[in-house]
């Protein structure tokens, strides 16, 4: 299909621009920028006045719930929910039952994804067997089977041993290794973050020295080992401070902060309110404003959505015993739009940490926008605002920090490779 989208403003972060120009796609791809090419006959029209054209989402952290959790949530509802997200690109951890250690599973998943054809979906595999921290898997049967890298998910390596042959192994092959820093026996059966809050309501806490101990490890053992890292979910005004030293070392990492982090602290969990109980917990003030920091001047690439759903259930338990964890594809726009009016960083550097950050993260050709690139695109009104409610998800999971919040940004459009795979208020 031939699609002309007139009039709207394009924000382009991978190349820095923003203008007012038309999009012409074609064959799947962006055919033109601005002027229409010889001969080009549209099929459809939208009339993109007043609203954002953007490269589509690029969400580093999605669980998708299959394989094993389907009571929870399945590929189809959270495909939806990225397409109401304008989330075109999407990477999933591992952590499904069974989790994602043989390439016979991967497989399994990118060819129910396929054939859904809606966003598009890159896993993560296992980096152990089971995710137990003891034997390394098999990396390259699974990078053949589609696998972009290779994670714990939120299951720490207890043996530093391990973590060393994992790092070597995906060192020789040129493999990512993406690991959430938390150590094993100091983030041990904690539900809220150290500090006076927790103390106060009666909290296991999780240190911040959980944080910072496990990044000197990993540093290290990149120092010796010459691996490429992603380090997922910074938490802590420290981390960010050694990640900072880390880059500017030259070692070969990257990282990543949730939108939750972005916005909340540990004061907003009240009086016990499981909707906020989330994995990393929730910080101090001051670690947030680190955070913010940290994107401002570019220690932090990229955001995520940190999508997990949750059943209903899970949320009604008390704090300590409440599942961790929020839907949040639908609100991953919003959320980095809020986060730049309230910050005044400028619109297109905002989206970049949502587009082509995480983009360069994966090493994946997306979150642009340039003739030949594929047309993966989100359409949003930046000055509508919508309030978030369950009835308003898409998603399967309905539990969010966010419950009742008025947040900026409401998707109109998302395409996926030219196609139209979501709209709202188009003729």
């Amino acid at each position: 299909m031939k699609i002309h989208i007139q009039g709207g403003t394009l924000i382009d972060p991978a190349a820095r621009t923003e203008q007012q120009q038309d999009v012409y796609i074609e064959a799947g791809k962006i055919a033109a920028l601005g002027a229409a090419p010889a001969g080009f006959q549209a099929d459809r029209t939208l009339d993109a006045r007043g609203l954002v054209v953007a490269p589509g989402l690029v969400d580093l952290s999605a669980r998708l719930r299959e394989p094993g959790y389907e009571h929870k949530a399945t590929l189809d509802s959270e495909m939806n929910a990225a397409l109401a997200g304008g989330v075109t690109t999407l990477v999933c951890p591992p952590d499904t039952d069974p989790v994602l250690d043989e390439a016979g599973l991967v497989e399994m998943l990118k060819h129910r994804a396929g054939k859904l054809a809606r966003a598009h979906v890159h896993p993560l595999g296992a980096l152990t067997v089971g995710l137990k921290g003891q034997v390394i898997t098999e990396m390259v049967s699974l990078t053949e089977a589609g696998c972009i890298g290779f994670t714990q998910a939120d299951t720490p390596v207890a043996d530093t041993q391990v973590l060393l042959r994992a790092l070597q192994y995906a060192s020789t092959y040129g493999y990512a290794v993406w690991l959430r820093p938390q150590d094993a026996y100091l983030s041990k059966g904690g539900v809220a973050a150290s500090g006076a809050l927790a103390s106060r309501l009666g909290l296991s806490g999780v240190p911040v020295s959980a944080e910072t101990i496990a990044l000197h490890t990993l540093f290290e053992l990149m120092r010796v080992t010459g691996a490429r890292v992603h380090v997922q979910h910074l938490s802590s005004a420290a981390g960010v401070a050694l990640m900072r030293a880390a880059k500017a070392e030259g070692l070969p990492v990257t990282c990543d902060v949730t939108a939750n982090h972005l916005h909340l602290i540990d004061m907003d969990i009240g009086y016990f309110d499981a909707q906020f109980r989330l994995d990393p917990p929730l910080r101090q003030q001051r670690d947030r404003e680190a955070i913010r920091a940290g994107l401002a001047d570019g220690t932090i690439d990229a955001i995520c959505s940190q999508h997990t759903p949750v059943d209903d259930d899970e949320k009604l338990l008390p704090f300590a015993e409440a599942t961790p964890g929020a839907t949040g594809l639908e609100l991953f726009l919003s959320l980095t739009v809020k986060w730049a009016q309230e910050a005044r960083v400028p619109l297109a550097k905002a989206l970049a940490h949502v587009t082509a950050a995480p983009a360069a993260v994966m090493q994946r050709d997306a979150g642009r926008l340039a003739v030949g690139a594929s047309a993966d695109l989100c359409v949003f009104d930046p000055h509508a605002h919508w309030r978030v409610e369950p009835r308003a998800l898409r998603s399967q999971g309905h539990n969010t920090p966010f419950l009742g919040y008025e947040l900026p940004a409401v998707v109109r459009a998302t395409l996926v490779a030219g196609r139209v795979a979501f709209e709202r208020g188009f003729d």
